[in-house]
């Protein structure tokens, strides 16, 4: 089996395969779940399509609500991401698989589903307006849309890990520079999802945001474990972009300040939005 970016972010360089970086994700990513599947108003008996399935967080969830007459189709553009989801689906009947992305959901027939959910996956399509024309297309009259995006036009630029490197803004500027700025990813904000959504022809539309400025987080703690993680798929790890545009004394200076601030509180800027439709 072929191991794509977007396989290997979610199995190992997300949380760099440390199991207390993964157990810190854990309540942050049930909590988008929970919340992507409350706002879908799930019934037993609905044909549950989850867009951009991953390693089937959303989908297996959905699949505990839709009952035994039910039906879940997990779609991802990664086809080894839809083994992860077959293996955790036990071979349940109730489960399909189509491997497609978000901007061409053709392998699913028109009007076929009851609701559509999709969790932090639009931030990587360019084309949302087909995504979400796409989504569309594929729901039933009466069918619901529910979705979570993380804005990342709102976080400020220079920050790294959350610290205020001050003593050596110089060598952090150098790390943040191998993490330019992808369109789709920072290109939109809450308000466009609200217009794009009005635009596919989505009515009942309601959109719950949270944003969070300069919030006082837990501190980094185990830093040389913290840099091998990556952000995002797109990315590289903290640690392949130290060794990218450091030298070797400049990443003896930074990890000793890094080692520092290992107990110091981080600062949070962020923003999310949760997103609900319904498909006259």
């Amino acid at each position: 089996m072929t191991t794509d970016r977007w396989t290997a972010w979610l199995r190992d360089r997300r949380d760099g395969g440390d199991a207390s970086i993964r157990a810190g994700h854990a309540p942050a990513l049930a909590a988008y779940r929970e919340g992507v599947l409350d706002r879908a108003r799930i019934a037993g008996g609905d044909i549950v399509l989850d867009v951009g399935a991953g390693t089937g967080l959303v989908g297996l969830g959905a699949l505990e609500r839709v009952g035994p007459a039910g039906r879940v189709v997990f779609s991802d553009v990664s086809a080894a991401l839809l083994d992860e989801c077959r293996r955790a689906a036990a071979g349940d009947p109730r489960c399909e698989f189509v491997v497609a992305g978000a901007e061409d959901l053709s392998a699913v027939p028109d009007s076929s589903v009851d609701v559509v959910t999709t969790r932090s996956v639009l931030i990587y399509v360019e084309r949302k307006a087909a995504a979400f024309a796409e989504m569309r297309r594929v729901l039933r009259p009466g069918g619901r849309l529910s979705l979570f995006e993380p804005i990342n036009r709102f976080a400020p630029a220079g920050r790294l890990l959350g610290l205020d490197l001050a003593p050596v803004a110089d060598l952090a500027a150098k790390v943040l520079s191998a993490y330019p700025a992808v369109e789709a990813m920072v290109g939109f904000d809450e308000r466009d999802l609200l217009r794009l959504a009005a635009e596919a022809g989505f009515s009942d539309i309601v959109l719950d945001y949270r944003a969070e400025v300069d919030v006082s987080a837990p501190p980094i703690g185990d830093w040389r474990a913290l840099l091998n993680t990556a952000p995002n798929p797109l990315a590289p790890t903290y640690a392949e972009a130290i060794e990218a545009t450091l030298s070797p004394g400049e990443r003896h200076r930074l990890e000793a300040c890094l080692a520092e601030m290992a107990d110091v509180p981080t600062r949070r800027t962020a923003a999310a939005a949760f997103l609900a439709a319904e498909c006259r």
